[in-house]
């Protein structure tokens, strides 16, 4: 080992040098190739169980924090669906009542509605009667035009047709239009109703009365109004 010498005031210095530290462990393991191993497999089982412990420290907190993630979220999820649930349940018991009631009411309109339209008809038939029966005395001979009207489709003779009516149209049609009366062999019938009229002929008879025209005048007011069953 060379030595640098160093010079100052006339005297002559050279650097010194520490001896190197001993390595204790070297020391103790000195040339033993199976102590060398066994330090070497108990350091790497000691690094290995230390690697062990703190992955299932950070193993055991990050699944604690997932699961606390996932248990939230899947509670919220329970909770909002039990929620909606109760609350259906919850509403459903208030309003059961109110539907109750909303029927009851429904009904008693559908009631109401049907009255009103079965008086409506019954009205309008009252005074349309009141109405022929007031035309048939001021004007009784308008029988007479009804049977012109219905023998105007009839292939038939005159001498063969017979006008059957009340007895009191009759009287009142051979005062008021003699005329006309005397084209028409009329027979007075007590069986018919005042304002019916019936046409009797060889082949056939026909009622050609007011209440027949007036019943279905009445049957089809009574469709437009839906009193009858379709």
């Amino acid at each position: 080992m060379s030595i640098k010498v160093v010079k100052g005031k006339n005297r002559d210095w050279r650097p010194f040098r520490f001896p190197p530290l001993p390595d204790r462990q070297a020391q103790a393991w000195g040339d033993d190739p199976i102590a060398v191993q066994r330090a070497v497999a108990d350091g790497f089982k000691e690094g290995n169980e230390k690697g062990y412990l703190e992955g299932l420290a950070q193993g055991r907190e990050q699944g604690q924090r997932d699961g606390l993630e996932s248990g939230r979220e899947e509670g919220l999820r329970e909770g909002r669906q039990q929620g909606r649930l109760e609350g259906r349940q919850a509403f459903d018991q208030a309003s059961a009542p109110l539907e109750a009631v909303t029927r009851q009411f429904s009904g008693f309109l559908e009631t109401f509605e049907l009255k009103r339209r079965q008086e409506l008809l019954a009205l309008v038939k009252k005074v349309a009667e009141q109405v022929i029966r007031c035309e048939l005395t001021l004007n009784p001979a308008q029988l007479l035009t009804l049977v012109e009207e219905a023998l105007a489709g009839m292939a038939v003779e005159m001498h063969d047709v017979h006008i059957q009516l009340h007895p009191q149209e009759y009287s009142r049609i051979k005062d008021l239009a003699p005329d006309r009366a005397a084209v028409w062999r009329l027979v007075a019938d007590e069986t018919l109703a005042l304002g019916e009229c019936r046409i009797v002929t060889p082949q056939a008879e026909v009622d050609v009365g007011c209440q027949q025209r007036l019943d279905a005048c009445v049957e089809t007011l009574s469709g437009h109004l839906h009193l009858t069953e379709e």
